[in-house]
Parts: structure tokens; sequence; C-alpha cells
């Protein structure tokens, strides 16, 4: 018997998608269906870990700007 998973639409660059689909890859814990390049539908009851995750990796990823010496 199928089983029915509440889920929330979102819409995101692609960018952010990609990470997205990192994120989920090993447990394919977050992600319900991929439906397009700007757009996933995602569990309900994980969208705040899958919001904490996503804000840890883009913090990982953000580049601190580099001193221009021009003191």
């Amino acid at each position: 018997m199928p089983k029915a998973v509440k889920g929330v639409l979102v819409e995101c660059d692609p960018s952010i998608k990609a990470i997205i689909l990192k994120i989920d890859q090993d447990k394919h814990d977050y992600i319900v269906e991929d439906l397009d390049d700007q757009t996933l539908v995602i569990k309900e009851s994980q969208l705040n870990r899958l919001k904490a995750r996503l804000e840890e990796e883009l913090a990982n990823t953000q580049q601190m700007p580099e001193d221009s010496g021009s003191d």
C-alpha cells in the first residue's frame, strides 16, 4: 500500500538546489521529489533540519575577502 508523505514545495536557484541534492544524497532524508531545475518537494518534517544543514554548508563555502595589502 502506498504511503503518503507531507511535503513542502521549495523553489530555489540551481546552485542552492545542487547543495540540497548533495546534502540529501547519502541518506535521502529530505527530498520527496525532484521536479525541475529550480523546484523540489521536501519532507515537511525535515524542513527545519534541512535549512540548518544548508546554512551550515553555505557558511563553510563562503570565502573570506583577501587582504588587499593596501594599508
